[in-house]
């Protein structure tokens, strides 16, 4: 019978080996602990800042907060392994606690580091923190209206002119710390390039924030009322248009040896091709060409329709009218008599003699004679009237043409009732 040896019965014992294993893992216990305590030094780098408060400072102070200086800190950590050692820069936060900030200006705060909840910050340690605090500026919160500006970058078709353009709306509302606000003069808009318009061309475009100096300024702690505006180009046909005079031909002057000189001879009109595209010739005035004997030089104010615009910007015109190849000459007259005068009145004619003066060639003239040249009143316009009066006269010559009187020629006369 084989004896088996005491060591073997120790080795193949189911006690012997649970009593090794509990001692092992008492062993790996103590290990793992004992290095779980050891304290270690752990450095955060780029561990965010975060402000907290602002809502609450913008609500009770209208404060808020810009020129943050940085983003983010450094922080060197000592405390347990079995702590910081599963940390990294994610976990942490910086915080700067600005509610109760009661002025504005240029500040300096120190931050505290938050720790992920639930971590056991007693055996935590902050070495050192870099920087140590956080540099910002508190600024009042202000609002303010600036004009819309801007400027056409396309081309315009020919035979067309643009007036200013319009913008809508017409001002914008910014809303900002004032430092930044004053800064700001106006809003800049560039629109149409690469657009040639023969008609008003409009567009929906954003815009620039500039300061007074032309400069573009950041929007990034500005708040604006539109992120668009309407841009839009009225654009108008221009047209040459020629001034001109219309004559009553008579006493020899006709078309044909009367000049006409007009300064300017012409303007430019710009309005809607509804209106100019009938428009060719303003007509100044309308001439008697017998109301003077040689010449005539008179000044016009133009016409101009209030729908059109004046692009030349002349607003007067000089003519001068000349009769050329005419004389005169001045005869008087004593054939003088009236018609149409009113039933039952009696005319009778105060005027022994008026002088009259004849234009032609010198020709015509040279047939006249004096007693061939009549003077007679129209006397429709006085038939309910009775006194002294003077009416005008139409003087005919007799047996000679292209010849007639020129400016007006009046005789005295007596009305009464029969």
């Amino acid at each position: 019978m084989n004896k088996t040896s005491p060591l073997r019965k120790l080795y193949n014992s189911k006690i012997f080996w649970l009593i090794i294993s509990l001692l092992a893992s008492f062993a790996i216990w103590i290990y793992v602990t004992s290095g779980e305590s050891t304290e270690i030094r752990q450095v955060f780098r780029n561990v965010r800042v975060e402000l907290i408060g602002e809502d609450s400072l913008r609500r009770s102070r209208e404060y808020v907060i810009t020129d943050i200086d940085t983003n983010t800190v450094t922080v060197e950590v000592l405390g347990p392994r079995r702590i910081i050692g599963v940390m990294d820069s994610t976990d942490l936060v910086a915080q700067v606690d600005v509610s109760r900030l009661t002025q504005t200006g240029e500040m300096s705060m120190k931050y505290e580091i938050v720790y992920p909840s639930g971590t056991d910050t007693r055996n935590i340690t902050e070495v050192t923190l870099r920087p140590e605090s956080i540099n910002f500026v508190v600024s009042k919160i202000a609002s303010t209206s600036i004009p819309v500006r801007g400027g056409y970058e396309g081309e315009l078709s020919e035979g067309f002119m643009a007036e200013t353009p319009v913008f809508e709306p017409a001002t914008i509302t910014i809303t900002g710390p004032e430092v930044y606000i004053k800064d700001v003069s106006y809003a800049w808009v560039t629109f149409g390039k690469d657009v040639t318009a023969s008609s008003t061309y409009s567009v929906e475009t954003g815009f620039t924030l500039m300061n007074g100096d032309g400069q573009a300024v950041s929007t990034e702690n500005l708040t604006v009322s539109t992120d668009t505006v309407t841009a839009s180009l009225p654009i108008l046909e221009s047209k040459e248009i020629t001034l001109g005079i219309d004559v009553i031909e008579g006493a020899g002057a006709t078309q044909a040896n009367t000049k006409i000189s007009i300064e300017p001879a012409s303007i430019t009109l710009a309005g809607d091709s509804a209106i100019l595209g009938g428009l060719n010739r303003i007509i100044l005035d309308t001439v008697d060409l017998t109301d003077f004997a040689v010449s005539k030089t008179e000044v016009y104010t133009i016409p101009i329709n209030n729908d059109l615009t004046n692009v030349t910007g002349t607003k007067e015109a000089t003519v001068t009218i000349e009769i050329v190849g005419l004389e005169t000459k001045t005869y008087d007259v004593k054939n003088i008599s009236y018609i149409n005068a009113a039933e039952g009145s009696d005319v009778d004619i105060l005027s022994e003699s008026i002088e009259v003066t004849l234009r032609g060639t010198a020709e015509a003239l040279e047939q006249v004679k004096g007693e061939s040249i009549r003077a007679v009143a129209d006397l429709s316009d006085f038939k309910d009237s009775t006194g002294a009066y003077m009416p005008t006269v139409k003087i005919y010559v007799d047996g000679v043409t292209d010849v007639g009187a020129i400016g007006e020629n009046t005789i005295s006369v007596e009305i009464r009732k029969a």
